[in-house]
């Protein structure tokens, strides 16, 4: 009889993929987790329970076959494993990466549940796809048959990469236009190479290029090209920009220099590990070297500054959040790798002001947690009369984003947005109130997670697929 591969929870212990050590991790940008053996890989996937009901699954935005690809991991199936898991995610080994697994899948696995340690599925998706790169699995983009319709996509990040994939596989002619000079949006130029790094992405916008997607890059909307020329040029186009409106705090000094944006200082320090000349970097306007940092926010933004700051050689970082640990909204994974690197969490503080014409130092609100809000959030409170001043040469704001006010940046009526400013579209569809127009993502959500954007994008696509063939029905009569 076949030895059984699964179910092996009782006698195997979670053991994630080796870390590298901190004093190492500090010097450079490279992702901080190593690969799993493919004996290691098989052994961990091979502690998924099979269970019934996978909440795995129904908990993953993607609704990706979990326990489908464990198996096939576990019994030595690897490329079956990748074709299951590409099945639903258009960016597997991203998402492998950078999802909080912790808050989805993982944290919703029933033998977590029973307290023997969740299934690392994060850790196994992201081997199974980057095998899949290595042993050339990943085939071309090649559709059948090419079609005659074309769809505009704005923004070519999570969302609208996963859209132009679905699309351009059923044979859809593609334009996508960005406003940066690569592709890929937040994944190339907001997230650090720890945790992504930038080859990763870019094999996929290569592999959408070499398949027939075009870019127009550097292209902003409203000012270069239009919204509506764009519209003349499309029979549907996908609105998938994302939110790069930065929260601003209104306090005293909040003018001085030393004071900057997360987007602004984690965009720098990402250009400069594609080897660009960056003159705020340079200058060190946007560099951490020999300063003490001050990150205010709690969220994956914030982790994102305070262990780039240590990568780039601050004398101290330190991260104020208003909320207590178990109530921030950043990973605890992420806590966990920056309190290793050396970040000082000052938990329950909030900043009043700033002190120095070029930032000196940050007044300190200290903070306790009152009665639950409406959403059943305990609120913070100030502590009269703590207040002090924590010592900074760079303060970094990660307050979260909004999204910028479209129908005026792109002059166009009848684009209904919703109070909060993100575009109205369709939750089943993705439909804007304008004709042939839809909207994914970020815009649409607000600030969220780029798995959702990926769910978004791919139905998106189908929805413009199903539009198209309407479309053309209605051409045929």
């Amino acid at each position: 009889m076949a030895k059984q591969p699964m179910l092996k929870f009782v006698d195997v212990a979670r053991v994630m993929p080796q870390k590298r050590a901190a004093d190492a991790r500090r010097e450079d940008f490279g992702e901080i987790y190593a690969e799993y053996a493919a004996e290691k890989a098989a052994e961990q996937a091979g502690r998924c329970s099979q269970c019934g009901v996978p909440y795995c699954q129904s908990h993953c935005p993607l609704h990706n076959n979990i326990p489908d690809w464990l198996l096939l991991t576990a019994e030595g199936r690897l490329q079956e494993a990748y074709e299951i898991s590409q099945a639903t995610n258009t960016f597997p080994e991203i998402c492998g990466r950078i999802c909080p697994q912790d808050r989805l899948c993982e944290g919703n696995c029933v033998i977590e549940q029973s307290g023997h340690g969740t299934v690392t599925i994060g850790a196994v998706e992201k081997y199974i796809t980057d095998t899949a790169w290595e042993k050339g699995w990943v085939q071309p983009i090649g559709p059948s048959v090419e079609r005659g319709e074309s769809v505009g996509i704005i923004g070519a990040g999570p969302g609208g990469l996963a859209a132009a994939d679905v699309l351009r596989r059923q044979g859809v002619q593609v334009t996508v236009y960005d406003r940066y000079d690569r592709a890929g949006g937040l994944l190339t130029y907001g997230i650090p190479g720890f945790k992504l790094e930038k080859d990763v992405v870019m094999q996929r916008i290569d592999q959408l290029r070499d398949g027939g997607v075009e870019f127009v890059m550097n292209c902003n909307v409203g000012e270069d090209l239009s919204f509506e020329a764009i519209r003349g040029k499309h029979e549907a186009v996908l609105i998938a920009t994302g939110v790069y409106k930065s929260r601003d705090l209104q306090a005293p000094g909040v003018g001085a220099e030393g004071i900057v944006r997360a987007i602004d200082y984690l965009t720098a320090s990402n250009r400069k590990s594609f080897g660009d000349d960056v003159e705020e970097f340079d200058s060190g306007e946007l560099n951490a070297e020999g300063k003490r940092v001050v990150v205010i926010g709690g969220g994956d933004t914030a982790m994102d500054c305070v262990r780039t700051a240590v990568r780039q050689g601050a004398t101290s970082v330190k991260c104020l959040y208003r909320r207590d640990r178990e109530n921030m909204p950043g990973s605890q994974r992420e806590v966990q790798n920056a309190e290793e690197e050396g970040v000082e969490f000052v938990w329950q503080t909030a900043p009043k002001g700033f002190t120095g014409d070029t930032v000196e130092g940050v007044m300190v609100q200290k903070m306790r947690l009152g009665a639950p809000d409406a959403s059943g959030r305990r609120a913070p409170e100030i502590i009269e009369g703590a207040d002090y001043v924590e010592g900074a040469d760079l303060a970094i704001m990660a307050l979260g984003f909004e999204p910028e006010d479209l129908p005026k940046l792109w002059g166009t009526d009848g684009l209904e947005v919703t109070r909060w400013g993100t575009v109205k579209a369709d939750f089943g569809t993705h439909a804007t109130s304008l004709e042939g127009v839809y909207a994914v993502g970020d815009i649409v959500r607000g600030a969220s997670l780029v798995v959702w954007a990926i769910r978004d994008g791919r139905e998106a696509a189908d929805s413009i697929l199903e539009y198209l063939g309407e479309e053309a029905a209605i051409a045929a009569e």
